[in-house]
């Protein structure tokens, strides 16, 4: 059993849930920061919010065992893509971390920080830059695409923290993070879940809504995963100072993974009827409720609450992909070859995810 203590920041959120099972279960001590609790035993939540400097000055005793950070807290505007160009916005990220970051390395014996970004460090969501430009696939190594962007506000800070300090640092960069976190705001897990859901209550099949033609070349990485990579990174000497790229180490369709997930709600695939479910799941409350209603799901009767909207408008850009000759594909040989090597099939990972969400009787 480890003696660390790890600090997990967004504790409740998507990483930050998975991330604090995967420290708990390996035996570390995890305290979780956020302003709602996790929804985990074995995590010492301290109710914190980061854009509060004070609040965050005066949690500086509980920080005294801290060796380990994970940074993975994130604020997102509602309908979510404005906010990934509003500078305003970045700022309020880069400010998250410092003002926890400050008293925190004050106060605690650090010995690792793990800070999370993605694949939007390629610049491949900001109009600035030229995506014909990026190359294919997406490497660590490459040198930064200059553009706006909260990540580097972050990393350039940590990186002169790190100049007078004793601590190792390594970044990842997940691809699309599926998990079984409930009202966050990027897991189109939850979103899928609803939409079979609301078609079983309907007695239809799972048709398939995307506005894409499902073709698309996709990446997806599980979120217990990435969580079980961040454990390895935390006391790994590899991974010290390092940058990864994580995906599960394939690509997928949707149309091919569509008959799998509509034979785990136990449904034919159905037909491809493009719509957004932005604007089907709100319409759908009722039949959401009555299946919360009648199979005592542990959940909200309000679809959006329980997927959280920006996971909605998130969910309808993935199923709206279309094919493209430069698909964003992500390098991972850096990970592998510093030593992790776990990976999972992606039509397994939802097929998994499924059955995660029925055994906490979130979905039937």
């Amino acid at each position: 059993m480890s003696a660390k203590t790890l600090l997990i920041a967004g504790a409740s959120g998507l990483v930050g849930s998975a991330a604090a099972r995967a420290f708990a279960a390996a035996g570390w001590r995890v305290l979780g920061v956020s302003r709602r609790p996790p929804p985990l035993q074995g995590v010492e939540h301290l109710a914190l919010d980061l854009l509060d400097e004070a609040a965050c000055r005066a949690m500086r005793p509980r920080f005294s065992d801290v060796t380990h950070l994970v940074f993975a807290a994130l604020e997102e505007q509602p309908g979510l893509f404005p906010g990934w160009t509003d500078p305003a916005l970045m700022e309020r990220n880069a400010r998250m971390l410092r003002n926890l970051f400050e008293p925190l390395a004050e106060s605690a014996p650090l010995e690792h920080v793990l800070l999370l970004q993605g694949t939007k460090a390629y610049g491949v969501h900001h109009p600035a830059v030229d995506r014909t430009t990026i190359r294919i696939p997406l490497r660590e190594r490459e040198p930064r695409v200059e553009h706006p962007n909260f990540y580097w506000l972050q990393e350039d800070y940590l990186r002169g923290k790190q100049r007078d300090g004793k601590w190792g640092l390594t970044i990842f960069r997940p691809t699309v993070i599926y998990g079984d976190a409930a009202g966050v705001n990027m897991n189109p897990m939850l979103p899928i879940a609803v939409w079979a859901v609301v078609q079983q209550e309907a007695g239809e099949p799972l048709h398939f809504p995307g506005r894409g033609s499902g073709l698309a070349i996709q990446e997806a990485v599980d979120a217990d995963l990435l969580a079980r990579a961040l454990v390895w990174a935390a006391e790994s000497p590899a991974a010290r100072d390092r940058t990864f790229n994580i995906t599960n180490g394939d690509v997928f369709q949707w149309r091919w993974v569509w008959p799998a997930i509509a034979d785990e709600f136990r449904l034919a695939p159905g037909e491809h009827r493009p719509q957004s479910l932005a604007e089907e799941l709100p319409r759908r409350r009722r039949d959401w409720a009555r299946a919360v209603e009648r199979y005592g799901l542990v959940a909200p009767r309000d679809p959006v609450a329980f997927c959280g909207w920006n996971s909605i408008v998130y969910t309808d850009m993935l199923l709206a992909m279309r094919e493209s000759p430069q698909p964003l594909l992500n390098s991972t040989i850096a990970l592998r070859q510093a030593g992790f090597h776990a990976c999972m099939d992606t039509e397994d990972m939802f097929r998994s995810l499924i059955r995660r969400l029925r055994a906490k009787r979130l979905v039937p």
